[in-house]
């Protein structure tokens, strides 16, 4: 730490910059006017206080070395501060966009102030090494004789294939899709996560011996036995895909999709890509249940596609403004911080629960009669499309948490309902019907603490093991797997890469 009073000379945190709204919302560029390399950027990193212990690294699920790295972007000794990044981190240029920033919450230095911007200084380091050049190939030394095939290309199966091809396996990754970065690439829009950051990181990969295969799926073009006969080690890391439903009257109408039926799409239409279900907002009265990351995906991409309007619902109760007693410092607090997709424009409505979806002739007739206000500009659809959503305000009672209030049941004008309440679990269909592994009790692939599943040489590691996650604990969980893949293999322990660790602690770091 340069000066041990910056925290007391810098109070306050800045934040980039984003472009103005009428702008953005016409196009699906990153939504923000500033990036990279500030005139703040020193300043602001120097409010990092070099804790004695500090508890942003254990905040971190990567473990990143987090004031050292603040400390030389304070220099700005760029090159020393790539290095230490890329100890612990494959891709910071997508943690430093999409990560909630669990290390953030975790700063000292916010107990009292707002917290050091670590996941700003993370963006700028690695943008700083890809436009000074230091972002390098990184093949290994020596070659095994053993392979490795992964099977998918978000963050853990990415990460795990980067790590064991730098240990000198040689490794094919598998994806279904016709292009890499599995939700990366087609879950998290382009205005926050521009493509052109996985294309370049692929391409570093590659250069390293990394194989890829896209438009193959496993289980389907190629059987999972057969695939275990192929390779001396299979790494599952094929996600959390199966969605939550709602089994609620009305269901079954058209207009009614799942979010990942949604948001794909509009990625594909930007790049030229085939369509899958080609879905659009443009003209229609959009409705998003579940009020997460994904459901402000899914408002900014119906903003871009032209929606008429569209309202998020939330069953939860708008999150505090503040740390509450019960999530005391330096767990991660869920406050309420308001998304650029919602600066955008939509309404939010908390504490609202679903009822029923309306598409009837009768039901229309119905709600013009009691609610002639709320039904203004319905229309009756007589061929089964959704028209509307009966809600009901929620808030804690007799019945629990959630305890429907009577007298508050009204309906919200729908032509396009999307679904975004979470994952269940992997698909495994075809994998437990060709290649037999044990599911935990909530459908995940089951797995040891060194990542093995049930079969010999068969590991699974990201969200298809832990379940829904995040995209840091998707990276952290496919390097330690990688350990543990290696240490399989190599008998002898002569790997470069570390001895494994348990997926609950900090992750290994990454040989130079």
């Amino acid at each position: 730490m340069g000066d041990p009073r910056g925290f007391l000379k810098v109070r306050t945190r800045r934040e980039l910059a984003e472009r103005p709204v009428e702008q953005r919302i016409k196009d699906w560029f990153d939504v923000h006017a500033e990036s990279g390399l500030q005139s703040w950027t020193t300043e602001q990193a120097a409010r990092c206080m070099d804790c004695g212990t500090p508890f942003c690294m254990t905040g971190c699920p990567l473990g990143n070395l987090i004031p050292e790295w603040n400390d030389l972007v304070r220099q700005e000794q760029w090159e020393d501060a790539y290095q230490r990044l890329s100890l612990t981190n494959n891709f910071p240029e997508v943690t430093g966009r999409i990560c909630p920033a669990l290390c953030e919450s975790a700063c000292v230095l916010g107990i009292h102030q707002p917290p050091t911007m670590i996941k700003n200084d993370e963006c700028t380091i690695i943008d700083q090494a890809w436009d000074l050049d230091y972002v390098k190939p990184m093949p290994p030394q020596r070659l095994t004789d053993q392979t490795v095939a992964v099977v998918g290309s978000g963050p853990a199966g990415l990460s795990a294939a980067q790590q064991l091809t730098r240990a000198g396996h040689t490794v094919v990754v598998y994806e279904k899709d016709d292009a890499l970065g599995g939700l990366m690439r087609y879950g998290i829009p382009n205005f926050k996560l521009e493509k052109t950051l996985l294309d370049r990181r692929v391409k570093q990969m590659e250069a390293e011996g990394t194989r890829f295969e896209t438009g193959v799926e496993i289980g389907k073009d190629i059987s999972w036995d057969d695939l275990r006969d192929r390779y001396d080690a299979v790494v599952v890391a094929i996600g959390s895909r199966v969605p939550r439903d709602m089994k609620i009257p009305g269901r079954e109408l058209d207009g009614i999709h799942f979010a990942m039926e949604f948001l794909p799409d509009a990625t594909r239409r930007i790049y030229g890509a085939p369509l899958e279900h080609d879905i659009t907002a443009k003209d229609k009265h959009v409705i998003v249940i579940g009020g997460g990351d994904t459901g402000s995906d899914c408002l900014g991409t119906s903003i871009r596609q032209g929606a008429k309007d569209v309202t998020v619902l939330q069953i939860m109760p708008k999150e505090p403004s503040t740390r509450p007693d019960n999530q005391p410092w330096p767990t991660f607090a869920r406050l309420y911080q308001k998304t650029t997709s919602m600066a955008e424009g939509g309404e939010y409505l908390y504490s609202t629960d679903s009822v029923n979806f309306i598409g009837s002739d009768e039901e229309q007739e119905r709600i013009h009669i009691e609610n002639s206000t709320t039904a203004e500009g319905f229309v009756a659809d007589e061929h089964g499309h959704v028209t509307g959503l009966k809600v009901v305000s929620v808030a804690p009672g007799e019945n629990g948490p959630f305890t429907r209030q009577p007298g508050t049941e009204r309906v919200l004008p729908a032509d396009l309902v999307l679904i975004s309440v979470g994952f269940l679990h992997p698909d495994t269909t075809t994998i437990v019907d060709q290649l037999p592994v044990e599911l935990d009790k909530r459908g995940n692939i089951a797995r040891d603490d060194k990542f093995a599943t049930s079969q010999d040489g068969v590991f699974v590691c990201g969200d298809a093991g832990r379940g829904q996650s995040l995209v840091v604990w998707a990276i952290a969980e496919g390097r330690s797997c990688a350990a543990a893949v290696d240490e399989y293999l190599s008998s002898e322990h002569t790997s470069e890469l570390p001895a494994p660790i348990k997926a609950s602690t900090r992750p290994m770091m990454l040989p130079r």
